[in-house]
């Protein structure tokens, strides 16, 4: 393997800081939300862009994304204005050193998910962890489910030691699913003797493709419960009250889709009432699959594309 500190560089200035915080007592916890994978919702996403919009950060380190990112696969955007190239879209991989609404300090790894590079660029986090004295890292993200925009989100929970997530639920047995860059590192995180976890909400099968700021809201407040921050989540609140009001318009409008919304809470309804059940759903009539139901919110899809994710 290549030397993984070759990967990323470090603010002096700031990096003086965090250190010295560290030197009083323990170091700040580590949250990361890494775009490339599944977010249903956005939920990963508007999450980070949550914590670098309203609170203070400041760039810890960055990673050399030219090294990461297959640009053939993942395409930046680039603006042609008439007849000049006038904007790129740069990826960006880094950590921030942001304050949560107390002041307490913590970092936050954002950006694209690497497409190469894997076990270097773990490694390089793990340096990261160990040299500002991380105790606790925390992963965030979406998965669609085929569950109902009317009742609680639930998530799945997952850490390096089961006394991590011991007051959550387990959803689901042993699965096989695709590999991320995020997983891959809190596993091995917890093979190098540290704590790790992360936070999958279940969101909506048929909204996975929208902003669901609801879906980030919650997986940011099982950070707080996890790590003790105030992450002032008053503007996710509003920007999801916003958002379930023009669902609940769209799904007036359409008996069809109420009646599918309607069978999705009594198969909720009756999972909550059933105990010891081993997988997510409770058994029940068959329901519309995931492009199904996504057809018949084209419409209400199509009209938030027009006037933009709710803020």
């Amino acid at each position: 393997m290549l030397d993984p500190s070759e990967l990323y560089d470090v603010d002096p200035v700031v990096a003086a800081e965090v250190a010295a915080r560290a030197a009083l007592g323990s170091g700040p916890v580590l949250v990361h939300a890494l775009q490339g994978f599944v977010d249903a919702g956005g939920a990963g996403r508007k999450a980070a862009e949550h914590l670098t919009d309203s609170l203070t950060t400041a760039r810890l380190a960055t990673f050399d994304v030219d090294q990461l990112i297959d640009y053939r696969s993942r395409r930046p955007t680039m603006t042609f204005d008439s007849t000049t190239w006038s904007d790129y879209d740069e990826p960006a991989l880094a950590v921030d050193l942001v304050r949560d609404v107390e002041g307490a300090p913590f970092l936050l790894l954002h950006g694209s998910e690497p497409d190469v590079q894997w076990e270097r660029f773990t490694a390089a986090v793990r340096q990261l962890v160990e040299r500002f004295d991380v105790p606790l890292t925390v992963g965030l993200h979406g998965i669609p489910m085929g569950v109902p925009h009317t009742r609680p989100l639930s998530a799945t929970a997952h850490a390096t030691r089961p006394e991590l997530v011991a007051s959550y639920p387990a959803w689901f047995g042993a699965v096989q699913v695709p590999a991320s860059a995020a997983s891959l590192l809190e596993m091995r995180l917890g093979e190098s003797g540290h704590d790790a976890m992360g936070f999958a909400v279940h969101v909506p099968h048929y909204l996975a493709q929208s902003v669901f700021p609801l879906a980030s809201k919650v997986a940011l407040e099982h950070v707080e419960r996890a790590t003790g921050l105030d992450l002032g989540l008053g503007g996710l609140t509003e920007a999801a009250d916003e958002t379930i009001a023009e669902i609940e318009r769209q799904v007036s409008d359409s008996e069809e889709v109420a009646a599918v919304v309607h069978a999705l809470e009594e198969q909720y309804d009756a999972f909550t009432r059933s105990a010891g059940r081993t997988g997510l759903l409770a058994e029940t009539t068959q329901l519309p699959t995931a492009d199904e139901l996504g057809a018949e919110f084209e419409r209400f899809l199509a009209e938030r594309t027009d006037e933009g994710p709710a803020a």
